[in-house]
């Protein structure tokens, strides 16, 4: 009997706001809402925005004027969903309109004599150049003639040809919400997200930890990009060339396994298994199903999944445009054809697109077996049951797309068929697509989802696609689908792709539903997602999500009534400490976890014998009586 992973909590903050409790996926179908949650989704990203703050039952503005509810959504509405979703570049990433950069100049002289100048002698290079000619002025300073061309760099500004990203909600910085001094900013939103996720539980850390062992809790999360701000990589590798020094923390803090250890040493405090899988674009779906086969195969009881990516930077567009990935400023135009950007839509999926759009996001997703969550009472939003990877096989370019998506989404939807039947499959199922608004990727993955379609009978399979609203945050883009997934399980609404007119004539969609509009299920009538990634280099994965209606469905077959009664009754408990969470980070309050040099281990006090290890802290021991997998063999 195999252990079901199911999604115990999740959160993290995107383009379109928080994750937990839906909101972020709230706001891309904001539109179709109850005015209720409308303002709900409203109110909270008013607080996250700083536009109001919450104080004695009333809203607060920068001015001290005093809001409703009601007239904070009135008075700040059109600003919030403005300063959401994709949009041009804000000025604190950076000037898209002055990138600084560095420009090579080639100086002679205009008259016989060379160039002179007098230079602080501690200023002189070394070694000297050879047409360098040096005089003493005084102890501390120099004259200088150069003879003949002396080439320098000079600071210069430059447009950036690429304009637009999927950027966190303006004026939500997580540095203000915690002691984040000298962290890049991927960390700080892996600090912020997995504390959300946490959060969103219901249930105290502890309780999970004492429920367990210490080795049975196990954290994976990466990102693909590594930290190349100031804070991490990029400030390391650009000291030098700046005249700068590396610090202490650049180097380690620029790893990209960091997005786990974060977790590991400042959120959970867990001495249990870690890893930091990359695979592009899927990293997180490679995290995923490294997390459910462990939980599977009773390695694993809790596992704490996700990414941190903060790409929007001068270097990383640079990359990805130089290669003609993103939709630039020109080929927009040229697009509609017209002299300014609509930047709202920039990312196209399957319409007439030219590249994707940059874009910076956390999520992260707590699991658990469904036995442990049982025994604590956890709120299931739904299970992951198969995530499946295959490459590409041989290349010619290694980022085009190639035939390993065929492998991962074929399996993927048999895998469910054979779980909840071909009726379920073809009636209540969608899928994420990866959709990243490339003109390549529009037909390639439509083709895939055809010839899927065909091989299983299945008609009118509605498509939709993140990226439209958030971007391309490359390692969590897949986590984005999940949290959009949950929310559709929810609510029953399927985001329609909204920044395109109408469906490109080269897309394969015979057989699916790809709409311009959100598509009403109705809530609770959606039993199957499907994630699908496409990352460089032949990263190609897809995921099952079983609804959390499938999933009870399933926990009645394997648990008694009484089983799930007494499991119903602690559930309420644990929505209701959520709930109070909730409401509190509405208002503004994240209550970030962030535990930097507390209850650090004293290794004197471990304990140890040829059986168990005891950690301080820790409840259970660690079993060292490990059974002989290899016995057919000795």
């Amino acid at each position: 009997m195999s252990s079901l992973p199911v999604i115990v909590g999740f959160g993290g903050f995107n383009a379109a706001g928080r994750s937990s409790f839906h909101h972020a996926y709230k706001r891309m179908v904001i539109e179709s809402l109850p005015a209720g949650e409308r303002q709900v989704t409203l109110l909270g990203l008013a607080t996250m925005m700083k536009l109001v703050r919450f104080e004695n039952d009333s809203y607060i503005d920068i001015n001290e004027q005093s809001f409703t509810a009601q007239e904070v959504v009135t008075h700040f509405s059109e600003q919030i969903l403005r300063s959401t979703l994709i949009r041009k570049i804000e000025k604190s990433h950076f000037d898209v309109d002055a990138v600084h950069w560095q420009k090579n100049i080639t100086m002679r002289s205009s008259d016989k004599q060379g160039i002179c100048f007098e230079l602080p002698r501690k200023q002189l290079p070394n070694p000297l150049p050879a047409n360098w000619q040096i005089s003493d002025l005084d102890k501390e300073n120099v004259s200088i003639e150069i003879i003949g061309d002396v080439e320098f760099k000079t600071d210069s500004y430059l447009e950036c040809p690429v304009k637009v990203a999927g950027q966190l909600p303006s004026g939500f910085n997580p540095a203000d919400h915690y002691n984040a001094r000298f962290h890049p900013r991927a960390l700080q939103m892996a600090i912020m997200g997995a504390s959300d996720a946490i959060r969103s539980l219901g249930i105290e850390w502890k309780t999970v930890v004492d429920a367990v062992k210490p080795d049975e809790i196990g954290v994976y999360a990466s990102n693909a990009m590594s930290q190349l701000d100031e804070n991490g990589f990029g400030g390391m590798l650009q000291s030098r060339l700046k005249g700068g020094r590396v610090s202490t923390k650049q180097c380690p803090l620029g790893l990209n396994t960091m997005p786990a250890d974060f977790v590991n040493a400042y959120v959970l405090g867990s001495v249990g298994h870690t890893s930091a899988i990359v695979g592009a674009c899927a990293s997180f779906l490679y995290n995923l199903r490294a997390a459910i086969e462990d939980i599977n195969n009773g390695k694993r009881r809790v596992a704490v999944v996700g990414n941190a990516e903060a790409p929007i930077l001068p270097e990383i567009i640079d990359g990805y445009g130089t290669m003609g990935a993103l939709a630039s400023e020109e080929n927009l135009k040229r697009l509609d054809k017209t002299d300014t950007v609509d930047h709202r839509r920039a990312s196209r999926p399957f319409g007439e697109n030219c590249g994707f759009t940059i874009a910076e996001s956390t999520q992260y997703v707590v699991l658990m077996d469904d036995a442990l969550a049982l025994e604590l009472g956890a709120d299931i939003h739904g299970a992951v049951s198969d995530v499946f990877i295959n490459a590409d096989g041989y290349k010619k370019s290694i980022s085009a797309p190639g035939p390993g998506n065929y492998i991962t989404m074929a399996k993927a939807v048999s895998a469910a068929r054979a779980i909840v039947g071909d009726e379920s499959v073809r009636e209540r199922s969608f899928i994420q697509a990866h959709g990243s608004s490339t003109p390549a990727n529009r037909v390639t993955e439509s083709r895939i989802f055809h010839e899927v379609a065909k091989i299983f009978d299945i008609q009118n399979w509605p498509v939709t696609a993140a990226k439209a609203y958030l971007g391309h945050p490359l390692s969590p883009a897949s986590a984005e689908q999940l949290m959009v997934s949950l929310g559709v399980f929810k609510h029953g609404l399927i985001p329609g792709i909204k920044t395109i007119d109408k469906v490109a004539d080269d897309v394969f969609d015979e057989r699916l539903n790809i709409s311009t509009t959100d598509i009403d299920k109705g809530a609770g009538n959606v039993d199957i997602a499907f994630l699908n990634s496409k990352g460089f280099g032949g990263n190609n994965a897809t995921a099952t999500v079983l609804s959390p209606q499938v999933v009870n469905t399933m926990l009645a077959k394997r648990y008694s009534n009484e089983e799930m009664t007494a499991y119903e009754s602690r559930r309420e408990q644990v929505r209701k400490k959520a709930n109070a969470y909730d409401i509190a980070a509405t208002q503004g309050n994240f209550d970030t976890i962030y535990h930097f040099g507390q209850d650090l281990i004293d290794e004197n006090a471990i304990q140890m014998t040829d059986k168990e290890i005891r950690i301080p802290g820790f409840a259970n021991p660690i079993d060292l009586r490990m059974k002989n997998r290899f016995k057919d063999m000795m």
